[in-house]
Order: C-alpha cells, then sequence, then structure tokens
C-alpha cells in the first residue's frame, strides 16, 4: 500500500452550498484508484455520515467519519477562532463527534465555533488535523507567517491531543501556503509532531472549478465578479494517489501518514432500529389505548358532522377498517407517532392555523382521517392504507403535512417547547449541483 494515499479532507454534497462530491463518486473513485479508504470531513454538520458509511462498506472501502470545524479556546475575538478537521478513531470518538457537532448546532446563538471546554471534554478517541491556511486553527497564522501563535496553539493542542495531533502541509499552489510550509515544517521538528498531506477537496476535477464558483456565489448573494466572493483554486479537487504522491514526492512521510491515520480509525456508522419518541403526559394508560380511544371517539365525531348519510352497514365497516388499522399501528409500535403528530395538527387548528387537507400516502389512513390529522376520507375515496403502513414491509410512517407559511413557526415552536428544544430538528435534502453545461 506505498504507493497509495488516503484523503482526510473531503466535503461532500452535505457541506451546505458548498461541496459539490456525491458517495457514489467517492467510492468508484477509491476503487478506481487503488485508495483503502476515505474520510468525510463535512463542514460544521455530520448529516451525511450514514449513508456516507454504508456506501463506502458497501463497496469495500473504509469510511473515515470526521467533521471541519472551527475552534476557539481563548475569547470569542474573531481573530482567535480558526478551523481543524476532527476525526473519529472508534466508536467513542465518533460519539464525542456527535456531542460536538450537537453543540454546535443547539447553541442559542448558533455561533459556529467549539470552545476549548466543550473541546477538552470530548476529546477522547479522536484525532485533530491542524487546518489549512485559509481559515486553518495553525495554518492561518503560519500563511502570515506569525510563528509566535503558531507555536502557542501547537504546545496547546499538543496539551489536549497528544500523539492524536498531526500538522497539516497543504499544497494548493497558494501564496500563502508556500509562506506556511517552512514554517509548519520547523515546529513540527521542534515539537515532535507529525505531518500530514491533505488536499482540501469540493469537487470532482478542474473542469468543476467554475461550477464551484457558481455554487459558493449562490450561498452568499454574490456574483463571479464580486471583489469579496470566497477564491479557492483549481486544485481543491479530489485528485488520484499518483498525483499526490507526486505533489508530496519531497516528504513522503506525510503520504505515509495518511495510511497509519485510516489504521488507527476503526469505525463505520451502522443502522439500526428508529428510536421512536414517546407521547408525553399519559397516565394509567398506554398509548395503544389512548389511540384507540380518542381515534373511536373522533370517527364518530366524523359520521356526526359528515353531510353523507351513514347508514349503520356503512359505520360498521368504517369501524372495521379503524380497528384493523389500530391493530397494525400497535403491531409496528407507531402508536407514539400518531399520538404526536394529532397533538401538534390539533394545537395548530385549535389556534386557527391553517393545515392541508393532507396528501401522500398518509391520506389512506382511516386512523388520521379520525384525529383529524388529514381530511380525506380513504374509504369514500378508495385510498389504501397498506401504501402508508405495511407489515410486511416495515418503514416509518411519514405524514406530508402543509402549514399555512406565514404562521410555520409557531408550529415548530410549539413542538419544540412541548417535546424538548434539544429532540426537534429540520431537515433537509442536498439538491445536485452540477452548473457545467
Amino acid at each position: 500500500m506505498k504507493n497509495t494515499f488516503v484523503h482526510l479532507r473531503v466535503h461532500s454534497n452535505f457541506s451546505l452550498a458548498e461541496g459539490m462530491l456525491y458517495f457514489d463518486y467517492l467510492s468508484d473513485f477509491c476503487l478506481k484508484n487503488n485508495q483503502p479508504a476515505i474520510a468525510i470531513t463535512d463542514t460544521s454538520n455530520m448529516f451525511g455520515v450514514l449513508e456516507f458509511s454504508l456506501e463506502m462498506v458497501a463497496k469495500g472501502v473504509q469510511p473515515i467519519i470526521g467533521i471541519q470545524v472551527e475552534i476557539a479556546p481563548s475569547s470569542l475575538d474573531e481573530i482567535n477562532i480558526g478551523e481543524v478537521v476532527l476525526i473519529a478513531k472508534s466508536e467513542v470518538g465518533y460519539k464525542n463527534l456527535l456531542k460536538l457537532s450537537s453543540n454546535l448546532s443547539m447553541n442559542k446563538d448558533f455561533d459556529k465555533f467549539i470552545s476549548y471546554e466543550n473541546l477538552l471534554e470530548n476529546k477522547n478517541e479522536i484525532i485533530l488535523l491542524t487546518g489549512g491556511v485559509e481559515k486553518g486553527f495553525i495554518g492561518k497564522p503560519a500563511g502570515f507567517g506569525n510563528s509566535n501563535l503558531v507555536y502557542s496553539r501547537l504546545e496547546l493542542l499538543k496539551k489536549l491531543f497528544n500523539d492524536n495531533l498531526y500538522i497539516e502541509i497543504q499544497r494548493h499552489g497558494t501564496k500563502n501556503e508556500e509562506i506556511s510550509e517552512p514554517l509548519l515544517l520547523q515546529a513540527a521538528e521542534d515539537l515532535n509532531l507529525p505531518i500530514v498531506a491533505t488536499n482540501d477537496c469540493y469537487f470532482s476535477s478542474p473542469k468543476k472549478y467554475n461550477s464551484h464558483q457558481v455554487l459558493t456565489c449562490i450561498d452568499k448573494g454574490l456574483t463571479i465578479s464580486s471583489p469579496e466572493r470566497r477564491l479557492l483554486t483549481k486544485e481543491h479537487y479530489l485528485k488520484d494517489s499518483s498525483t499526490m504522491l507526486s505533489l508530496f514526492s519531497d516528504i513522503p512521510e506525510a503520504i505515509e501518514n495518511t495510511l497509519i491515520i485510516a489504521q488507527r480509525c476503526s469505525f463505520s456508522v451502522k443502522t439500526h432500529k428508529p428510536i421512536l419518541p414517546t407521547f408525553p403526559g399519559l397516565k394509567n394508560i398506554t398509548e395503544n389505548d389512548h389511540l384507540f380511544q380518542i381515534s373511536l371517539a373522533g370517527l364518530y365525531k366524523r359520521f356526526e358532522i359528515s353531510f353523507e348519510n351513514f347508514s349503520i352497514e356503512k359505520k360498521v365497516a368504517y369501524k372495521a377498517r379503524l380497528k384493523k388499522e389500530l391493530n397494525i399501528i400497535n403491531e409496528m409500535g407507531f402508536s407514539g407517532y400518531f399520538l404526536i403528530v394529532y397533538d401538534f395538527i390539533k394545537w395548530s387548528k385549535d389556534n386557527q392555523i391553517p393545515v392541508g387537507p393532507g396528501r401522500g400516502s398518509g391520506a389512506g389512513s382511516i386512523v388520521a382521517w379520525a384525529l383529524q390529522i388529514t381530511d380525506l376520507d380513504p374509504i369514500k375515496w378508495g385510498l389504501l392504507f397498506e401504501r402508508f403502513l405495511n407489515p410486511e414491509r416495515v418503514s416509518m410512517p411519514d405524514f406530508d403535512i402543509d402549514f399555512c407559511q406565514d404562521r410555520r413557526e409557531e408550529v415548530i415552536q410549539y413542538v419544540r417547547n412541548r417535546y424538548g428544544h434539544d429532540r426537534v430538528a429540520q431537515i433537509i435534502i442536498p439538491i445536485s449541483w452540477d452548473l457545467d453545461p
């Protein structure tokens, strides 16, 4: 494996409005280029680590889980903030990364930095790379030739991370990198710290450089001619092993250390059964029984307020469908989910917040109709419950719900207050940004 290299600085499409690398491309790239492992180091988030791990393992590539973050070990002054890469060596390290990334997102001011104290509490089984010259905690001052700050910060990090600290050497061809490299190499020798070669990767090839520039401009609301826009280089692409070996041929230990770091990391994220929340406030009654009671009461209310004539035979058929659905919901363990959705939709309607009538497969549930989660009678319109929940094809239920755009934030705030701010999140799906004609 001496003639290969492992990328430890990769920004996937989960580095939102920044990265353009997709997991299937990464796995195919590793196989094609004889790279045994690859890291994911998205900016300030770990949204993609599960999908990344599953894709790499399926292709026989070792996934390395990391994150790029900014740290501020002294004051909150902007001059003291700089980026580093944190990489999990094991499950313990992975869980510590989750804590650190969660703390980033849950900070009430949403400041994108990790404090010295937070880093100290969660540093076990984590490798730290010191950052590049653009924003790096060590690399940026090195790029300005500030040796005093470089040495003082490295000594601070060495106390924290010991042999889990690596000085990054990057060669994208910038002037600041040329200034920083002699200083970083000398500091590595003086402080007995290993160096590691990294290439900060955002896109797949130099041809994608212009697309990436457009993407970063869209993110900041700028134009290509704007002097304020972020300037990367065409070298910030995912390079093959031969290119990296040639680029660092004069310091081969920097290449070898990418393999050593890969060997020190032995964790991949695996799937597990969903951990569903419980419905709060129930006393002396189970979720299943409570759902049965309010569903049956809701069905009778639907009969009363309907303009249609519900004969006895028709009511029997509706009740039979309701009980059949409830049995499936109970068996699959989703009673709490229905209760929670019912709860915040009821609150919305009680507070005159417009809610959509329902769409998607959830509209096929008579339980949802009885609870007024949806307003479409699934029997009248011939909608199938099995498209929503099916014991033979176990998957999570998913109600598509539309709220008034002017007041949807009130609904989100209610859910936060009711179930806990640390248990509520919004999700997105990254889209493809391939802007080349």
